[in-house]
């Protein structure tokens, strides 16, 4: 069976594979648009404003948040996926290679996104803060940060021990497990006569533990919104926790 490399984090293998495009190709495009929408409306965000779309994937939300006229920059670990995002580039949508833990040299920022769940893929605190504070750091004064993560208890009381998605000819037989830390996901499947196994791993991250996070790394809290019509969190139904930081001086 073809599984992970060991000498790569899981993201790092995974997230540059084809197949991890194919399970999570029916994404619903105009539910981003409405959410990025959404946000820019509720945040005042200015045209010109510089932006960076943190850990953007495909570049799915960069791309719309351009198209209402910010200046955007798209980073991600995945080469393959920087590699799609490029198709869409311009004079104010670049896109590059990066590690989210680590400040872009010389670059700063009105506002960083970073969406989709993509927080909370390591295995230690310390790299979470570690993120922060390099959000940090590439804000410009009065910066705004926004996190847009699941909610771990509505995602807990849901969760299905085990699931099969048939796309494009492949069968993903997917489990999913709680360990008090870490949401696991285990994807199998056989493709192009090998066995596949990958395993996505994300923290269990609380609203309280976010809260601590953003004290820590010097952030205030401004708003915390439960869905991506930014309706209020509610820890029991809603969907996400959308938190909204702005960088202390």
């Amino acid at each position: 069976m073809e599984n992970q490399k060991q000498d790569l984090e899981w993201f790092e293998s995974w997230f540059n594979t084809i197949y991890y495009h194919i399970l999570y190709q029916n994404r619903n495009e105009k539910e981003a648009e409405l959410f990025v929408e959404n946000l820019v409306s509720k945040l005042d965000i200015k045209p010109k404003n510089n932006v960076l779309d943190l850990a953007c994937g495909k570049g799915r939300h960069s791309v719309i948040l351009n198209k209402l006229g910010l200046n955007v920059t798209g980073v991600d670990l995945s080469s393959n996926s920087i590699s799609k995002a490029k198709k869409s580039e311009n004079e104010t949508l670049k896109f590059f290679v990066h590690d989210m833990r680590e400040v872009i040299p010389n670059m700063h920022f009105d506002f960083i996104f970073n969406l989709f769940t993509s927080f909370g893929y390591f295995d230690h605190h310390e790299d979470n803060l570690k993120v922060l504070k390099s959000i940090h750091e590439m804000l410009s004064p009065g910066g705004k940060l926004i996190i847009d993560f699941f909610n771990l208890q509505r995602v807990i009381s849901e969760m299905k021990p085990q699931e099969l998605k048939s796309i494009e000819g492949i069968d993903f037989h997917i489990s999913k497990k709680f360990d008090g830390k870490h949401i696991y996901k285990t994807i199998e499947f056989e493709a192009e006569g090998k066995n596949h196994s990958y395993t996505e791993k994300v923290q269990g991250l609380s609203e309280a533990d976010f809260k601590k996070l953003l004290i820590q790394a010097d952030f205030e809290l401004v708003d915390v919104f439960g869905d991506f019509y930014l309706n209020p969190f509610d820890a029991e139904l809603s969907d996400r926790i959308i938190l909204v930081a702005s960088k202390k001086a």
